[in-house]
């Protein structure tokens, strides 16, 4: 299996979360469609997402992402073209607080309130190199917004300043507020799995790492399972030495041979210089197989690996065969991603 080409070129599941909105607004971006980022500013009581979420609207492949169960879309929708033609920045106030919006209007029942920036891409020149920062790792999207159309966006050392023109803001400034009409949001670089074998989950597990916003790698040297490597954004058919050397950081590793000796192998280099890095190692099969690998390993692994590996990896839903196993493994990646691990 030859390392793979850049993402774009394979089959692979459309992603998600931020990664999906931010990628289809950089695809957008550099066609030059009529396309508008909507940004999530601040929020109150029950809603759907939190300051920082993002949907794309008017962009070639139709809508990305949600801001609510689908109720409150349409006017955004709206809204956004609106923005994209005038290229300038429009805000929207959406409050659905009231006892009469649980039967009028659009009756989404949330009680909760989203204030929302509409961003035309056409005038953000620039964004598709930030968003490719981003998407490689590289750092936390920083935006830092001003209700006088001042924006300012960087990933690492990429940075672009643009200045808009902006409507006026449809809601008063927060009394007491230090900095009245300003926004600094983050949305967190996606997170990134390096899975050091393949077998019968993959097929289920990638796809479904890919639709929760994971960047994925796939490290596997054997012809049989050579045809996976579509399903991963980057695929190496390289040692574990050498992947560790040559990938980008990742948040977790995945170890999934079902090949003791290919384990071993693995497990040896995550405990080594290469794999310091990673705090989540998770280990495929029963706790006795663990144990017959750590007899093996050099003292130095173990001890590197002991606070860092989850084995048997996968949360206990119930189940049984590869695509219950899958579901149980990304569930423990979520919800270590989340602090919850």
């Amino acid at each position: 299996m030859a390392d793979s080409p850049e993402p774009g070129c394979s089959p692979r599941s459309a992603p998600g979360g931020a990664r999906a909105v931010l990628e289809a607004s950089a695809a957008a971006a550099a066609r030059g469609d009529p396309a508008t980022l909507a940004l999530v500013l601040e929020t109150e009581g029950s809603t759907y997402v939190r300051a920082g979420a993002m949907a794309l609207f008017g962009a070639r492949e139709g809508q990305v992402g949600w801001l609510s169960g689908g109720c409150i879309e349409p006017e955004i929708e709206q809204r956004a073209a609106e923005a994209a033609a005038a290229q300038g920045i429009e805000w929207i106030d959406i409050d659905t607080r009231s006892d009469e919006d649980l039967f009028a209007g659009s009756a989404q029942g949330c009680r909760g309130r989203l204030r929302l920036a509409l961003l035309p891409l056409a005038a953000l020149r620039g964004w598709p190199a930030l968003v490719d920062e981003w998407r490689r790792g590289h750092g936390d999207l920083r935006l830092d917004l001003q209700a006088g159309g001042a924006l300012a966006a960087a990933v690492g050392d990429e940075r672009q300043r643009w200045t808009l023109p902006a409507a006026s803001l449809p809601w008063p400034s927060a009394a007491g507020s230090a900095d009245p009409g300003r926004w600094r949001l983050e949305i967190a670089a996606p997170p990134s799995v390096l899975v050091l074998g393949a077998g019968p989950e993959t097929p289920t597990l990638l796809p479904l790492l890919r639709t929760l916003g994971w960047m994925t790698t796939l490290v596997e040297r054997r012809p049989r399972w050579a045809a996976l490597a579509a399903l991963a954004d980057h695929a190496l058919a390289r040692s574990p030495a050498q992947a560790l050397a040559t990938a980008r950081a990742h948040d977790a590793a995945l170890v999934m041979h079902h090949h003791f000796e290919l384990d071993r192998e693995a497990l040896e280099h995550l405990g080594g210089d290469g794999g310091q890095g990673i705090g989540f190692v998770g280990l495929l099969g029963p706790q006795r197989r663990r144990d017959d690998l750590f007899r093996v390993l050099p003292a130095t692994a173990r001890d590197a690996l002991a606070a860092r590996l989850h084995s048997p990896i996968g949360l206990a839903l119930g189940g049984e065969g590869p695509e219950a196993i899958a579901l149980s493994v990304a569930a423990q990646l979520q919800r270590h991603r989340h602090g919850a691990d």
